[in-house]
């Protein structure tokens, strides 16, 4: 566990992801981009390029990745990425007749890219605070991030999802060690911008399956060390 803050590199991190995300989301750099899924990835990949740099530069190991503690990637893959897929786009074909999978999947990509520096990397670097502490910062980081500093209540209400986020998501990230699990808790709140009964029926779902999940996988790595996982 980490006991000492590398300030220089956090701040190397930032100062990355800061500087990217003003080019891609506050400039003209993007609008020869036609994909519009190309165009969500690199809106949302500061965050990862900033954190690959922070590792490389002074030479930290990732201690989140795509597997994290489950003995396949498969398993977090199905269970937090092709669920979300089959069960958005199912309803989409029910209520519309029309299926968009690429529109699911570019949310868990912009989600993955995200988390792999909020939580693959800050909010591990931040571990020597204190938890509130740790919370709040990495979510005032991440507010400011969004560059968006109208003084609005929505705004305020953003802000107070980022700080619920980032201990939820936190812990999350603590009991997986799985990219793939953490960008879909972060991707949540993206597949469902507007609610209504459908879409709160699906988030309601989606929730239990995944938390049920999680305190059936804390019950299973809590095991006497005599006794063999059963691997979900």
């Amino acid at each position: 566990m980490k006991t000492k803050i590398d300030a220089p590199a956090i701040l190397t991190f930032y100062m990355v992801a800061i500087a990217l995300r003003y080019l891609t989301n506050k400039t003209g750099l993007l609008d020869g981009v036609s994909s519009d899924f190309l165009k969500v990835v690199l809106q949302g990949i500061s965050p990862a390029i900033a954190a690959m740099a922070a590792f490389y530069i002074f030479k930290i190991k990732p201690t989140l990745n795509l597997k994290g503690n489950y003995s396949k990637t498969s398993t977090p893959f199905l269970l937090y990425w092709a669920l979300p897929v089959v069960l958005i786009s199912g309803a989409a074909y029910f209520i519309k007749g029309t299926i968009a999978p690429v529109t699911v999947i570019s949310i868990l990509f912009y989600g993955l890219l995200e988390e792999i520096g909020w939580r693959g990397f800050l909010q591990r670097e931040l571990k020597p605070l204190p938890e509130f502490l740790n919370i709040l910062l990495v979510a005032t980081l991440w507010f400011i991030w969004h560059l968006n500093f109208d003084l609005t209540s929505s705004n305020l209400l953003f802000f107070a999802i980022l700080i619920l986020g980032s201990w939820g998501i936190g812990k999350v990230a603590d009991s997986t060690h799985s990219l793939l699990a953490v960008s879909a808790f972060h991707s949540l709140n993206n597949f469902f911008p507007a609610m209504d009964t459908i879409k709160t029926i699906l988030l309601i779902t989606l929730l239990l399956i995944w938390v049920i999940s999680l305190l059936i996988r804390k019950r299973q790595l809590n095991k006497k060390p005599g006794q063999s996982l059963a691997m979900m």
